[in-house]
């Protein structure tokens, strides 16, 4: 079995005369969190997407768990679950109920006992019988990534997780994210966040113009940043001005 849960080779994607995925290609081990990072129109929910066999890519491969996103979509969907950018949690149901009607919708034997139990770890139980619409941004987000893992899904795609979301719920969201990878869990992760990237990320790639331009552990990437200065103190540089540095030396394709 490869060590590597996601794998992505040549993909390719257009919409209309917009060329969106010039071939991109990226691997994502087993057990780890992998960011893909890129501006805005980049082409991340693109890949997140495909690989979720939501959308079919031009050309290129990609696989998920050992099964090809293409001829084998059914098994893929059996091994991840997607948290959006925005929450697919049912606001008129309380945090149980909705826990328990994915437990259903999955056919999970014994739905009751799962969402108890996710509900507990997720630090939701006092507010488990409340509706979800009277929860607050990082609690909302909680229950949907809780959601995601009725069934405990092997690969975990988290597309913008925290967008919109205040510094603490923000903060929550990262412990949240932190406490899956420990567990096991594979997940990518797409943000306009580099201090998220930074926080969370095993390894990170760079989606700019189509192709990755970086990729690698944040050590790695510092790397390809001009030397610190030394004045009074050694400035190390942060993901955000790797990252723009690199996009910049790149520029536009």
């Amino acid at each position: 079995m490869t060590d590597n849960a996601i794998e992505v080779k040549g993909l390719y994607k257009s919409f209309k005369s917009t060329e969106v995925l010039k071939g991109v290609d990226f691997e994502v081990r087993r057990g780890e969190i992998f960011a893909l990072l890129g501006s805005n129109g980049a082409g991340k929910t693109t890949i997140v997407k495909i690989l979720s066999t939501l959308l079919k890519s031009d050309g290129g491969n990609a696989s998920v768990c050992g099964f090809d996103v293409e001829s084998q979509p059914a098994k893929v969907r059996e091994n991840i679950s997607l948290t959006g950018q925005f929450a697919a949690v049912d606001d008129i149901l309380t945090g149980r109920e909705n826990l328990l009607l994915i437990a259903k919708l999955r056919g999970v034997a014994n739905a009751k006992q799962t969402a108890a139990a996710l509900l507990d770890r997720f630090g939701l139980s006092d507010a488990a019988n409340r509706r979800a619409d009277t929860y607050s941004g990082g609690m909302t987000r909680r229950l949907d990534i809780a959601m995601s893992l009725v069934g405990t899904p092997p690969v975990i795609f988290l597309d913008e997780p925290t967008t919109g979301l205040d510094p603490e719920a923000r903060l929550e969201v990262w412990k949240t994210v932190k406490e899956l990878a420990d567990g096991g869990t594979t997940i990518l992760l797409t943000t306009q966040y580099l201090e998220e990237a930074e926080q969370l990320a095993d390894r990170i790639s760079i989606l700019h113009g189509g192709v990755i331009i970086a990729n690698g552990t944040l050590d790695e990437l510092k790397k390809l940043f001009p030397p610190a200065k030394q004045e009074y103190v050694i400035k190390q540089p942060t993901l955000e001005e790797i990252f723009l540095s690199i996009i910049g030396s790149k520029g536009d394709k």
